[in-house]
């Protein structure tokens, strides 16, 4: 049997290029579906026998680009969500002053990073549960700053390897259900062709 997780960021948004910390029912653009699209035509290949997804507006649709194109339903868990960034959700990034991602205390209305890494410990268990009721690989729908966490608290990178800084729209990560969890692909958009490509200059994990 198949004993891979494959985590896949969703797909671009407008607030992700004009770099806003998004609220939670903003929609993928048009870009962002075509690279969904393109994600979906790729995964069509491999043996998925299951996705979960972030109940978030952009993961969902993400994810049911992917469903649509393989023929299975969608589990859905807000424990997927990205980082709650609260009151600054609809705030342009760069005129904070200070770099949200980084912070260790709650923003307002929000969650402190220690909550946040606890409920991606939890998601990993959930994955991990959903895998072993799968037959095949396992898809999971989820956010940047999400799939970073995971990567440098909980998987197994190659020596000399670190966690990206940024998570690209649609990317592919893939690492094993079974402990240490260790990762086999990295941050791969080999599925985006040139006018689809991930844009370097949007804001990762917000």
């Amino acid at each position: 049997p198949s004993m891979s997780i494959i985590l896949i960021r969703h797909g671009e948004t407008a607030l992700n290029a004009a770099r806003v910390l998004q609220p939670a029912d903003t929609p993928l653009s048009d870009r962002g579906r075509r690279q969904a699209q393109a994600v979906a035509m790729r995964l069509a290949n491999t043996k998925v026998g299951g996705i979960i997804s972030s109940d978030l507006a952009r993961a969902m649709q993400t994810a049911e680009t992917i469903a649509s194109g393989i023929g299975l339903a969608i589990g859905n868990s807000s424990l997927l969500q990205e980082r709650n960034f609260g009151d600054l959700r609809g705030c342009a990034y760069d005129g904070l002053g200070f770099d949200p991602v980084t912070m260790e205390q709650a923003p307002p209305a929000g969650e402190s990073m220690a909550e946040f890494r606890s409920r991606v410990a939890q998601g990993l268990a959930l994955m991990c549960q959903s895998h072993a009721a799968t037959d095949g690989d396992l898809v999971v729908v989820t956010h940047g700053f999400f799939i970073r966490t995971l990567l440098q608290q909980h998987l197994a990178l190659a020596e000399g390897i670190d966690a990206p800084q940024r998570i690209g729209n649609t990317s592919v990560t893939v690492f094993s259900a079974e402990p240490p969890h260790r990762v086999t692909r990295i941050n791969n958009t080999d599925h985006l062709s040139f006018d689809l490509s991930d844009d370097v200059q949007a804001v990762s994990g917000l």
